[in-house]
């Protein structure tokens, strides 16, 4: 059977995609089959990162054109390594319909491989949670930096309350619970999983106990990536800390990879690091980090546990509860700050880089008033 690994972050630009790459070449040169897929549909540029050529069968071409979905399994020029290019032509996720989701996880699931590698898109959509949870071995990567650990964490605090309303399905004493509490957004966000667990032993035994296990089963792995110091460790030790304490989460933590000024020189040239420079320290990072992955015993959700049938009932749809989710991101920056995940000065450096981020967007906003304006006047002289 085929081990799903999907690489998902709680932001973009943390280096999840060039893990995910190289990690699939670091598997197939040890002599294990792999099958890496874009699935960052929208934003797919996965192929860039192996030296790829665009293809026209992609996950786009299947999706709208009905081929089969073999023909889009391409051979790449790394050992043992096969290829499913994603569509930057595709809408948002939110234009997959419920079948079309069923029907990729059905298709992927037969893959015949010994590791599928998923790169997922950044963010917590509905459809990522769910590629996230076909294993629950899945992996998260970070930064040090305070905007990617806030993320990372609430992408895991998210995938936490899928699996939640997963589980407790809709017309459940639980879920009713879970419905009634909701109602209090912010009373609903500050409550703690553990704290959560029991009240819901109460109204609904059978299905917090099939909960339970499932969370026991619930493994994800983190990565952290962009490291400057060997004190940025530290990090992801605090991070494993308020999850097991907030979210009654257990992860792994797989290994770190050293800011490396090398990727850049080797994505210029179309080639992974660990091909452009194996021996490099971004390189040896990589190849640890996959000598862990193959010791580590794989394992899967229980059999009645089946993204397949997850519905588009959500906790939290950020688009549209523009409340939810901003109470949703304090309570997971206070869940951090008071686990000691982020000190006082890492709350400074987030409220810099936040002031920087406006006075940037202002600046661009009146840039563009500014040409509206000139543009409406040169179209009234003609």
């Amino acid at each position: 059977m085929v081990q799903i690994i999907p690489v998902a972050s709680g932001k973009g630009g943390v280096g999840k995609s060039l893990l995910s790459a190289n990690l699939a070449i670091a598997l197939g040169q040890q002599g294990k089959k792999v099958v890496l897929v874009d699935l960052d549909l929208g934003a797919s540029n996965l192929h860039l990162v192996i030296g790829q050529n665009p293809s026209n069968e992609s996950l786009g071409s299947w999706f709208t054109e009905k081929s089969d979905f073999k023909d889009i399994i391409k051979p790449t020029d790394y050992q043992n390594v096969s290829f499913i290019a994603g569509d930057s032509q595709i809408p948002d996720l939110t234009s997959l319909k419920h079948a079309q989701k069923i029907k990729l996880i059905r298709n992927l699931k037969n893959i015949d491989a010994d590791y599928l590698i998923l790169d997922l898109g950044a963010g917590t959509h509905q459809f990522i949670l769910d590629m996230f949870l076909l294993s629950p071995q899945g992996i998260v990567v970070s930064s040090p930096a305070v905007t990617a650990t806030l993320n990372g964490y609430l992408f895991l605090k998210n995938a936490v309350f899928r699996l939640l309303y997963t589980t407790f399905k809709r017309n459940t004493p639980g879920r009713e619970l879970i419905d009634s509490l909701k109602k209090d957004s912010a009373s609903m966000q500050k409550l703690y999983i553990p704290q959560l667990v029991q009240a819901l032993a109460q109204v609904d035994p059978q299905n917090t106990k099939l909960f339970v296990n499932r969370m026991n089963q619930f493994r994800p792995r983190l990565v952290m990536n962009m490291i400057d110091d060997p004190k940025d460790a530290d990090k992801a030790q605090r991070i494993k800390n308020s999850c097991n304490q907030y979210l009654g989460l257990e992860i792994d933590f797989l290994g770190l990879m050293y800011r490396d000024l090398l990727q850049d020189k080797a994505l210029a040239s179309r080639l992974p690091v660990v091909v452009y420079k194996p021996q490099s320290l971004l390189g040896q990072a990589i190849y640890r980090i996959s000598d862990k992955v193959i010791a580590t015993v794989p394992h899967t959700f229980d059999a009645e546990f089946n993204p397949e049938s997850f519905s588009s009932d959500t906790f939290m749809n950020a688009e549209e509860e523009a409340v939810d989710d901003y109470n949703f991101k304090i309570s997971g920056l206070d869940d951090l700050v008071s686990g000691g995940s982020l000190s006082v000065a890492d709350l400074v450096e987030m409220i810099k880089t936040q002031q920087y981020d406006i006075n940037q967007l202002k600046k661009e906003n009146n840039l563009l008033k500014s040409k509206i304006v000139r543009a409406a006047a040169q179209g009234f002289k003609i």
